[in-house]
Formats: structure tokens, C-alpha cells, sequence
């Protein structure tokens, strides 16, 4: 299949997830784009290839797939996901295995400093307190 050049090379942010959204969820234009961002850098389709692999795995609780997912990704562009996966794989095994996570905690979280950057430093904890159980 031939593939027209693309007229104007999308961000690098546009090219990240159109490479990471599952294919039938493109739309056509999106299919023809990928398309050609695969013609045009062969290594971005290796590691779309890798990226839909590692997905099953988390999310199948595949914990003894991600040593080989791991070992086929090394070599790739994912080569520093991967380097950083393995700086802390006991944590990224309990990640994958354990049915818990603490997802809720970190919108929390997040939420409170949002809170506190809106405030322009002026967040003493009376007043982030008040702001906080005002807002919910």
C-alpha cells in the first residue's frame, strides 16, 4: 500500500497518541495518518506494536509476560520506559498483581494542589481547609 506524504508533520504530542489509541478506534483520517508516520519511521510502528503488548499485560494481571515483554521492548524506543520499569520491579510486579491501587489518594492529592496553586501561595492551612470543604 502506497502512502501519500503527509503535508503537515503533526506534533509530537498528536503522533503519541495516535501511536498509543487502539487501532479501531481511529477515526479514517486518524488510520491514513498513522499510516504514514508508519512509512516514514518504521521504529514508531515497532514500538506501536510493543505499546498494544504491555497493555494486555497490565491490565490482564500478566505478571510473567511483562519479563518477556520487558526483554523484546529493551532494544526499542521504549528502552527507557523499560530502564525505568526495572529500576523499581518488585513495586511494577505488585502494580500488575495486586487487585488494590491507590488511584483515588492521588486525585486527591492532585486536587489539593490544584487547589493550591490557584491560590497563589496564599494557601495557610485555615484558609485551604475553608476552600477545600467550601468546593465539595
Amino acid at each position: 500500500m502506497m502512502t501519500a506524504p503527509l503535508r503537515k508533520v503533526p506534533s509530537a504530542r498528536s503522533i503519541a497518541r495516535l501511536m498509543t489509541q487502539k487501532r479501531d478506534h481511529l477515526t479514517k483520517a486518524e488510520t491514513v495518518m498513522v499510516a504514514a508516520i508508519e512509512a516514514g519511521a518504521p521504529t514508531l510502528a515497532d514500538a506501536r506494536v510493543l505499546i498494544d503488548r504491555f497493555q494486555p499485560v497490565v491490565r490482564g494481571r500478566a505478571v510473567l509476560d511483562l519479563d518477556l515483554w520487558m526483554a523484546d521492548a529493551s532494544p526499542s524506543l521504549l528502552a527507557s520506559f523499560v530502564r525505568g520499569l526495572r529500576d523499581d520491579l518488585a513495586a511494577v510486579r505488585a502494580a500488575v498483581i495486586e487487585p488494590w491501587s491507590n488511584g483515588q489518594t492521588e486525585v486527591q492529592v492532585n486536587k489539593l494542589k490544584l487547589v493550591k496553586r490557584q491560590m497563589y501561595g496564599h494557601a495557610k492551612i485555615d484558609l485551604l481547609e475553608a476552600r477545600l470543604l467550601g468546593a465539595a
